[in-house]
């Protein structure tokens, strides 16, 4: 084993953690996000993203970066995406990719549409 093959893995293992933290965010972020606008656009923004990477063709950069420090490590990347690798494992048994990104993506409108409406109710009032 290479000593640098270490470092890689605890850096694989850091992007990891920060990929599941940012999921998280997208996911839950409208929860912390109340009477907080500079929280609020840095959702929106974190949603935008998400949908981007959901419904584009290409892998998202943080998935490219845990399998490059894992090959460096001397670990087998994983193919296709991070949810699908990781929930599918733990979370939903044989999901099919077409749904996880219909749900990802929809998770992500309903967020949107939350935000969507409490611009709407605020320019009414």
């Amino acid at each position: 084993m290479h000593p640098a093959s270490g470092l890689y893995s605890a850096l694989a293992v850091a992007a990891l953690v920060l990929y599941a933290l940012f999921i998280s965010w997208v996911v839950c972020g409208a929860f912390v996000t109340r009477s907080r606008p500079i929280l609020q656009w840095l959702h929106i923004g974190s949603l935008t993203w998400g949908i981007f990477t959901e419904l584009l063709p290409s892998p998202c950069p943080m998935t490219v970066l845990e399998n490059w420090l894992e090959g460096k490590a001397g670990v087998e990347p994983y193919q296709g995406g991070f949810l699908l690798h990781y929930l599918d494992k733990l979370v939903y048994p044989d999901i099919s990719p077409t749904t996880l990104t219909i749900a990802g993506v929809f998770v992500c409108a309903v967020n949107l549409a939350f935000y969507g409406r409490q611009m709407w109710s605020a320019r009414l009032r």
